[in-house]
């Protein structure tokens, strides 16, 4: 059997090609995927802060579900603070709303529904369980002056500020 030449010199086309073997190789190695390495520093993070997540899926449809904060906007006045917290599908009853030691603290809990025997579930994404979100008072606000309503699924908590502590204007008189 005569052998073929390729151009440029080099091996006959019956004869093995190392090269290209190892190429088939790298084949074989597992792609970099850079999101992965994110999963993992934020399950490194949650861990040592207390706040890890749950890894849910089967591998097809794999998700993180995180522990289950509600959303809060804190906006201020002349006269006041104002907090509002989304607590949807939470009772009145589960809410909670103290202070202490300058401390403003929202806590409850949002159940999940009771199962029901003729009702199959196919994906819960939605968070339950009890949460705690604490705010340090300014120093202007007077912890004595509180209120708050709940109403639609919305906290709604002011917070007056202390009479020192809000803007008063002095006549200045011309001799």
């Amino acid at each position: 059997m005569k052998r073929q030449a390729f151009p440029g010199g080099g091996r006959a086309a019956n004869e093995p090609n190392r090269q290209r073997r190892k190429y088939t190789h790298m084949n074989a190695l597992t792609r970099w995927d850079p999101f992965k390495e994110m999963d993992e520093l934020q399950r490194r993070l949650g861990s040592i802060f207390g706040l890890a997540p749950k890894r849910v899926g089967t591998g097809k449809e794999d998700m993180t579900v995180a522990q289950w904060l509600p959303l809060v906007d804190i906006t201020e006045d002349d006269k006041e603070y104002l907090i509002k917290a989304e607590l949807p599908e939470v009772k009145k009853d589960e809410v909670k709303v103290t202070v202490e030691s300058g401390v403003l603290t929202l806590s409850g809990e949002r159940k999940f529904e009771k199962e029901e025997n003729n009702k199959r579930y196919h994906r819960v994404e939605r968070a339950y369980g009890s949460f705690t979100r604490s705010f340090t008072l300014p120093d202007d606000a007077d912890a004595a002056k509180i209120t708050a309503e709940f109403k639609d699924g919305l906290l709604t908590v002011r917070l007056a500020k202390s009479e020192h502590a809000q803007p008063k204007s002095v006549e200045v008189k011309f001799s």
